[in-house]
C-alpha cells in the first residue's frame, strides 16, 4: 500500500525549518531540511510499512500525521540522523533538539537507531550509545546508554523496554526479548524469549508470551 504524509513534502519542509526557527533563531533552514527530507521520508516509510499500529495507518496503507507527536518524533531521529550523516550538522542538531524540547526524546543523531522501530508516548525516554536491532519497541521514561567504562548494551531482534527500564553498560538482550517496567539492568544478560524484572544485581528472567514482532509489529517470518 502506498505511503502518504498530511504535509506535502515540500509543505513539511516549510513546517519543519519554521518549528526549527522559532526554537533557535539563528537561520533559515528550509533549504537544507528539503536537502535531507527524501531520505529522512523513505526511512519513515520503511518504518511504517513494518509498524502495524492501527495510528500508523489508514484504510489506504501507512500515513504520517505531521501532528501525531510519536510518529513526529521518529520523523525528528530519522531527519536529525538523516541530515548528520550529509553533513547538514545544523539542521541535525536542530532536529535532534527539537525532539527534546516537542517531545522529551533524547536519540542524539549519531546514534544509529534500527530501521524499524516504534516509539509509544517516549516523554522522558533517552536513546543513547548503543547497538540496536529491528523490531525495537520503546516506552516512556526509558534509559539506554553505555557505563562509565564506555561499555555498551546490545539489544537483539524484537525487544520490548518498558516504562521507566533502564538497560546500562555491559547489557546483552536476546531475541524476542521484554525489560518490565522499572527494570534496572547494569550488566548481564537476558536469554532469547525471556522478560526481565528487578533491580541489578537482583534481577530474575523467565519465559514471556510476548513478541514485539507479532504483538506490535505484526511481521514475523
Amino acid at each position: 500500500m502506498p505511503f502518504s504524509t498530511t504535509l506535502a513534502p515540500s509543505e513539511l519542509a516549510g513546517y519543519v525549518a519554521r518549528q526549527m526557527a522559532a526554537f533557535y533563531p539563528d537561520g533559515d533552514e528550509t533549504r537544507a531540511v528539503a536537502h535531507v527530507l527524501a531520505d529522512a521520508l523513505d526511512r519513515l516509510e520503511h518504518c511504517f510499512n513494518h509498524a502495524k499500529l492501527k495510528c500508523f495507518w489508514t484504510d489506504d496503507g501507512p500515513r504520517f500525521n505531521h501532528l501525531h507527536t510519536d510518529q513526529s518524533a521518529i520523523f525528528l531521529y530519522y531527519l536529525s540522523n538523516s541530515a548528520f550523516k550529509r553533513g547538514e550538522i545544523a539542521v541535525a542538531s536542530k532536529a535532534y533538539a527539537l525532539n527534546k524540547a516537542l517531545h522529551g526524546l533524547d536519540a542524539f543523531y549519531e546514534v544509529e537507531l534500527p530501521a524499524i522501530f516504534t516509539l509509544q508516548h517516549p516523554v522522558g525516554t533517552v536513546l543513547g550509545r548503543a547497538s540496536y536491532s529491528d523490531y525495537l519497541c520503546v516506552y516512556q521514561n526509558v534509559s539506554v546508554g553505555s557505563a562509565p567504562d564506555g561499555a555498551q548494551p546490545m539489544l537483539g531482534r524484537s525487544v520490548i523496554l518498558y516504562g521507566g527500564a533502564r538497560v546500562i553498560g555491559a547489557v546483552r538482550l536476546g531475541d524476542d526479548t521484554v525489560v518490565s517496567a522499572g527494570t534496572t539492568l547494569l550488566g548481564g544478560d537476558v536469554p532469547a524469549g525471556h522478560v526481565a524484572f528487578g533491580q541489578y544485581p537482583a534481577v530474575t528472567t523467565k519465559p514471556t508470551r510476548w513478541n514485539a514482532r507479532r504483538d506490535v509489529f505484526n511481521d514475523l517470518e
